[in-house]
């Protein structure tokens, strides 16, 4: 749609947040970051890295339990987690991927850290998370609610409550041959038509 708009190409790079935002600060050519935790931004930002007053929420993202639609498990509530037919869970790296981060808060929040973590798998990112289940190499996979819409799977939110908000920000990179762009980039994933689409993905909002 942007492209469409602007006559702008935009080119993307796909990874985990932490894993994106080493890579800029290692020099890598970026235009704009799209993190899934506004603190990777304020990271990159406490080390000049951002262009000022451009960090921005565009997001806000959540957890669900995923099994595939033909598993036997049926997992309603996180605490479930913990039964013995349940072998292996798959989430997102929390050393560097934020809804790694939020699965291991609701386990926490939950009271079941101890017991589920011997049978944690760590994926790279979250949409390997989702693969791994797809594959049969997990029974359940806790992964984004923009995946679970998109997937031919079985899933069930976490509350909110359990985690911290995955508030998702985007900043432009100081540096920038774009920094024009960027900002119309910016301002239409904010705006109501990018809102629109992500809404109808499974994202919500802050509510300031």
């Amino acid at each position: 749609m942007f492209e469409d708009r602007y006559k702008i190409k935009v080119t993307y790079t796909f990874g985990s947040t932490g894993m994106l935002a080493q890579q800029i600060e290692n020099g890598a050519p970026v235009d704009i970051f799209a993190a899934a935790n506004v603190s990777y931004v304020e990271q990159l930002e406490s080390k000049g890295l951002i262009v000022p007053g451009s960090k921005a929420i565009y997001a806000r993202g959540r957890i669900t339990l995923w099994v595939p639609r033909e598993s036997s498990i049926k997992v309603q509530d996180i605490k479930e987690l913990t039964a013995d037919e349940v072998k292996r869970i798959a989430i997102a790296n929390p050393d560097h991927a934020p809804y790694g981060i939020a699965a291991r808060e609701a386990f926490e929040s939950a009271g079941i850290w101890s017991t589920v973590q011997p049978k944690l798998v760590y994926a790279e990112n979250i949409r390997q998370t989702l693969q791994y289940a797809q594959t049969g190499n997990v029974e359940v996979a806790i992964v984004a609610l923009s995946l679970s819409k998109q997937s031919d799977g079985r899933w069930t939110l976490i509350p909110e409550e359990l985690h911290k908000p995955l508030n998702q920000a985007l900043g432009i990179i100081k540096g920038t041959k774009n920094e024009s762009g960027a900002r119309q980039f910016s301002d239409f994933i904010r705006g109501p038509e990018g809102r629109a689409v992500l809404s109808k993905y499974g994202f919500e909002f802050p509510s300031n």
